[in-house]
């Protein structure tokens, strides 16, 4: 809103009153809770997973190969402290030797999409690009999650998959 419209509510005595100056686009691609006839609509931010084995830069493969085989996935996401995302670990990767740092074999800069993209323009987007899931991030680039395509058509489709590329 405007600096005038939430300078209007304080005087109106509303207390939780902010200025979200990035606007209505930011405030969606971060996936945080809106109202109206809009709020119904599915985005690919009500379907995030948030399971996918996540490993540090300077972890070792082998530290992450137990990650990702205690887990359903054939990948590991490379973040920072922060929950930023820096790179995807393939499985192939894994197989390199156990004491190698995951930021050497890391694939950086992985492709990724916003939470308040449609349902079904993102399954559509997968289908066409024969993906199996999408990594979703906030515009300073963390970690929200992935979403599959099992999860936004229905089907049964083997979560193990190894994904984009």
């Amino acid at each position: 809103m405007s600096p005038r419209a939430a300078c209007r509510l304080e005087a109106l005595g509303f207390t939780d009153v902010y200025d979200y100056a990035a606007g209505k686009e930011d405030w969606l691609a971060h996936n945080l809770s809106i109202e109206g006839l809009a709020a119904s609509a599915p985005t690919i931010g009500s379907r995030l997973r948030h399971d996918a084995p996540t490993a540090r830069p300077s972890d070792t493969l082998a530290a992450v190969r137990a990650r990702v085989d205690a887990s359903p996935y054939r990948f590991a996401l490379v973040v920072a402290g922060d929950r930023t995302l820096l790179g995807r670990l393939r499985n192939a990767a894994l197989d390199a030797d156990p004491g190698t740092a995951a930021h050497e074999l890391m694939e950086s800069g992985p492709s990724t999409l916003r939470p308040h993209l449609a349902l079904a323009n993102v399954e559509s987007y997968l289908r066409a690009h024969h993906l199996t899931y999408a990594i979703i991030t906030d515009p300073e680039g963390h970690l929200l999650g992935t979403a599959h395509r099992e999860d936004l058509t229905g089907a049964t489709e083997d979560r193990r998959a190894e994904g984009p590329g």
